[in-house]
C-alpha cells in the first residue's frame, strides 16, 4: 500500500528478504500478537523460528553463521515484525543490533568467533547493559566501576530498564574503568551474565512492549575476563556513539511499522464506519488525518532506507540518525493517537490493536534517547559544525 518509491530504493534479495518476513509474520506472529502483549511474556518459541529463518543474525557477517553486514536488510526484518509485534521486534533489535553488532564492530576475532555465532543462530541471547537510576540521556555520568585486577576486572554497579535484561546470556555492558576521566573513563565488556555476583531484578510491569522484557541489573563485585574488553580500555564512550547511530536507525524503524499498521486501521475504519449516512472518510477532518501522517510516513521512511541503504559506519552520522529517531518516533505516536480518534469508542477498547500500538510507540520516543535529545543533538552539532 505505501512506498512504491522505496521499492526503487531495493535489490531483489531486498524485496524477496520482505516477502519472507511478511510470509513468517502473518503466518506465525499476527494470530499471537494479542496473547504476547496481553500475557507479557517473552515468546520464546517465536524467537527461535526467527533463529531458524536467519533473523537473529542481523548484522552479523555471513562468515560467522549470520544474514550479513546490511543494515537496510536489519531494517526491513524489523519493521515487517513491527507491523504485528513491536515487542518481538524489540527485543529482537536489542539481541541483533545492540550486542551483536557491537561485537561485529569492535571485538578482535577470538571473540568473534567466540559469541557471534551463537548470538546469529539464537543460541545464546543477548542485550545492552547502559541505562541506570541516575544516568538515563546522561550516558556519561554513569556509576557501575569496572576495577582492573591482574587477570580480570570486577564490576560494582547497577542498571536499569534493560531490554531482555531477565534472559539475556550475554551483555554489552558499559562502566567506568577510570572514574576520574568521566565520559573518557568509560569502557566497555562482553559481559556474561553467568557470572558470579550477577542478578536481575523484578520483571517491570510496563504500559507497552509487553513481551519484551525489561529489569534491573546488579553486579556485586561480579568478576568479568580481560579478554572480554570490547576495544580499548577507557575508549567505550566512541564505541557507545558509533552504535547509538545503528540504534536510531533500527529503532526508526519500529516506528515506522507501527506507523504503517495504524494508518492501515485508519484507511479501513474510514471505509467501513457509517455516520450521517456516509462512510466517515467522506468528512474532511478524517482525511486530513489521514493525509498528513501518509504524507509524513513516505517522507520519512523513504530517508530511513535511503539512510540505511547509504550509512556509512566511518562517517560522522548523528544529525541524520538523530533526525530519523526523532521523525519516526514522533510519528508512530501520532497514527497511532489518530487511528483511535478515527475508530473512536472501538480504538479506546482493547477488542482492536490501535490502543496496543499507541502504548508501543511511545517507548521508541523515549528510548534511545528522547525526543528532547534528539534536538538537542541536532542543534548542538548543527552549531558546531557550521559558522556563518
Amino acid at each position: 500500500m505505501f512506498g512504491d518509491l522505496i521499492s526503487d530504493i531495493l535489490s531483489e534479495e531486498h524485496k524477496l528478504l520482505r516477502e519472507t518476513v511478511r510470509k513468517f509474520v502473518k503466518e506465525r506472529i499476527a494470530p499471537v500478537a494479542s496473547e504476547i502483549d496481553e500475557k507479557d511474556e517473552f515468546p520464546e518459541n517465536l524467537f527461535k523460528e526467527m533463529a531458524g529463518l536467519g533473523f537473529t543474525g542481523i548484522l552479523v557477517p555471513e562468515e560467522y553463521g549470520g544474514f550479513g553486514d546490511d543494515l537496510l536488510s536489519a531494517v526491513i526484518v524489523l519493521e515487517e515484525i513491527s507491523r504485528e509485534s513491536a515487542s518481538l521486534a524489540l527485543s529482537l533489535l536489542a539481541h541483533s543490533v545492540l550486542c551483536a553488532h557491537p561485537i561485529m564492530r569492535f571485538g578482535n576475532e577470538k571473540q568473534k568467533k567466540k559469541y557471534l555465532p551463537k548470538l546469529a543462530s539464537g543460541e545464546i541471547i543477548g542485550g545492552l547493559a547502559i541505562t541506570e537510576p541516575d544516568a538515563g540521556s546522561d550516558t556519561a555520568s554513569i556509576k557501575t566501576i569496572a576495577k582492573e585486577k591482574t587477570d580480570r576486572f570486577i564490576i560494582c554497579g547497577s542498571k536499569i530498564f534493560i531490554t531482555n535484561g531477565s534472559i539475556a546470556d550475554v551483555l554489552i555492558l558499559y562502566a567506568k574503568t577510570s572514574p576520574e576521566k568521566e565520559r573518557k573513563g568509560i569502557s566497555a565488556f562482553i559481559y556474561e551474565t553467568k557470572s558470579p555476583g550477577f542478578s536481575v531484578s523484578k520483571k517491570f510491569e510496563k504500559i507497552g512492549m509487553r513481551g519484551s522484557p525489561t529489569a534491573g541489573l546488579f553486579f556485586e563485585n561480579s568478576p568479568c575476563s580481560k579478554e572480554n574488553l570490547l576495544g580499548e580500555k577507557d575508549k567505550g564512550f566512541d564505541i557507545l556513539v558509533k552504535c547509538f547511530e545503528v540504534e536510531r536507525i533500527t529503532i526508526a524503524a519500529i516506528s515506522t511499522g507501527i506507523a504503517i499498521s495504524a494508518l492501515e486501521w485508519q484507511i479501513g475504519h474510514s471505509r467501513e464506519r457509517k455516520q450521517f449516512g456516509a462512510p466517515i472518510g467522506n468528512f474532511e477532518m478524517i482525511q486530513q488525518k489521514i493525509a498528513d501522517d501518509s504524507a509524513n510516513l513516505e517522507v520519512i521512511r523513504t530517508y530511513l532506507y535511503l539512510l540505511a541503504k547509504n550509512y556509512d559506519f566511518k562517517k560522522d552520522n548523528r544529525i541524520e540518525t538523530a533526525t530519523v529517531k526523532l521523525l519516526a518516533g514522533e510519528l508512530g505516536v501520532k497514527a497511532s493517537l489518530d487511528a483511535i480518534q478515527i475508530l473512536g469508542g472501538y480504538g479506546y477498547t482493547k477488542e482492536y490493536p490501535v490502543e496496543r500500538y499507541l502504548r508501543d510507540a511511545k517507548l521508541m520516543d523515549i528510548g534511545a534517547g528522547t525526543a528532547e535529545i534528539m534536538r538537542y543533538i541536532i542543534a548542538r552539532v548543527l552549531l558546531k559544525k557550521y559558522i556563518f
